[in-house]
């Protein structure tokens, strides 16, 4: 055959389309080469042995290609897909590279401005003057209840009704005070989002009428002739040990639940009898010294027996890096009898409440219950001045409560007792 009929056929089979054979057996050449497949779409086989698809165009009397991807992940099939899409817009006048550069950024924009990427950026912002619960519980709030049914979504696209939708799973299950908090939050994220430019209406805000809201109720506490059969089923509790010293030391401390389930041991000086929890674990983000009685330092010593090798003083049953369960100490109260009569956090409405009946001064008893003094600079000075004045407070109050599980006679009255 002459060269010239060579030359023909050369030029025909080079126009025919390729083969999956064909792409699978391109082998690397000494240098790189292309493989045409008509229409501007070529396989891109390289020294180094990689292949790749190419698309060639000219476009305002200038040739160029793109890259169409690798053939491990696109096919020959997708490719002409690919390419007949990049066609399309250069017969539009438009440059495919370009044209995939914008809608990868208009992709991006778009999930950084779902209503999960706006919540976590508000939450980042703001919980900066939170205490870490308070902080964690937000967001696990979002994550339990919000992010699993609209948190993809652009901010702006989600309706009211939808909503509707998302809180009345909420409220069917009777959580109406945390489907207050939650609306609360989810309408903090769209004011947010608006100030920043990513909004510009709240799809939240006038839902509230469509939904229940919670009757305003008080922790439950009891009084003291209440606190005898309560305080001997907590020493009588035969489930975990480590939930009936919570417990015990949550009554004798006033704390709150969430200060005392994350509290790590290197806040307890036990030979100083002082437990120093910093601003960022506080409600009010102010560093609160609490004065430890005997029966705290003995109940802390008893602990150390158990969790003294973890970093927490009441890990988790399940994960020790965490803290135990916000639930645990209500669950044994539940269990002990107490359910609906009171909670851990009512324990300190029971202390304030026989303090100031003792006459124990208000300013001490506020102070230990870490409430704010609206006056910053005289509430810095009550902190060292009330220090000793409500270790002995609090060590009357271990004392009675030991009276009044035992069944001894206790001494009551007003002490006159002031700052």
């Amino acid at each position: 055959m002459s060269i010239f009929l060579y030359s023909i056929m050369f030029r025909v089979l080079s126009r025919m389309p390729l083969t999956a054979l064909q792409v699978k057996g391109a082998s690397p050449r000494a240098t790189d080469y292309g493989l045409p497949d008509g229409n501007g779409l070529c396989l891109w086989v390289r020294v180094a042995g990689g292949k790749s698809w190419r698309f060639r165009f000219r476009l305002d009397g200038k040739q160029s290609h793109i890259s169409l991807g690798t053939v491990d992940r696109v096919t020959l099939s997708e490719a002409r897909q690919l390419a007949a899409k990049a066609r399309a817009l250069v017969a539009q006048g438009k440059h495919p590279g370009i044209e995939r550069k914008v809608d990868r950024l208009m992709a991006a924009t778009a999930r950084a401005t779902t209503f999960k990427a706006l919540a976590i950026e508000w939450h980042e912002h703001k919980s900066a003057r939170w205490s870490e619960g308070y902080a964690a519980d937000t967001l696990t709030a979002f994550e339990n209840d919000i992010f699993p049914h609209v948190g993809g979504r652009p901010i702006e696209e989600i309706k009211p009704l939808e909503w509707l939708a998302v809180f009345r799973k909420i409220e069917s299950r009777g959580a109406l005070e945390k489907l207050r908090k939650v609306r609360q939050r989810c309408a903090e994220v769209y004011r947010y989002a608006i100030v920043t430019g990513r909004a510009t209406y709240n799809a939240v805000s006038d839902i509230g009428g469509a939904l229940q809201a919670p009757i305003p109720e008080h922790y439950p506490f009891l009084r003291a002739h209440e606190l005898p059969p309560l305080l001997q089923a907590i020493s009588g509790y035969e489930g975990s040990l480590l939930v009936r010293l919570g417990a015990r030391l949550l009554m004798l401390t006033g704390v709150r639940t969430s200060e005392l389930r994350a509290a790590p041991w290197a806040e307890f000086d036990l030979d100083a009898g002082i437990w120093t929890i910093p601003a960022e674990r506080m409600k009010k983000r102010r560093t609160h010294l609490v004065p430890l009685s005997r029966q705290a330092l003995e109940t802390l010593r008893e602990l150390q027996k158990i969790s003294g090798g973890y970093t927490l003083v009441f890990p988790g049953r399940n994960d020790p890096g965490k803290p135990m369960s916000e639930a645990a100490i209500n669950q044994l109260l539940k269990k002990s009898g107490f359910d609906g009569k009171a909670t851990g956090h009512g324990f300190r409405h029971t202390m304030s409440t026989i303090l100031h009946d003792q006459g124990y001064s208000s300013a001490w008893v506020e102070t230990q219950l870490a409430h704010t003094d609206r006056n910053t600079v005289r509430g810095t000075y009550n902190h060292a001045q009330y220090l000793d004045g409500r270790k002995k407070m609090l060590q009357w109050y271990a004392d009675y409560l030991d009276t009044l599980e035992s069944g001894s006679n206790v001494v009551t009255g007003d002490f006159g007792l002031r700052a």
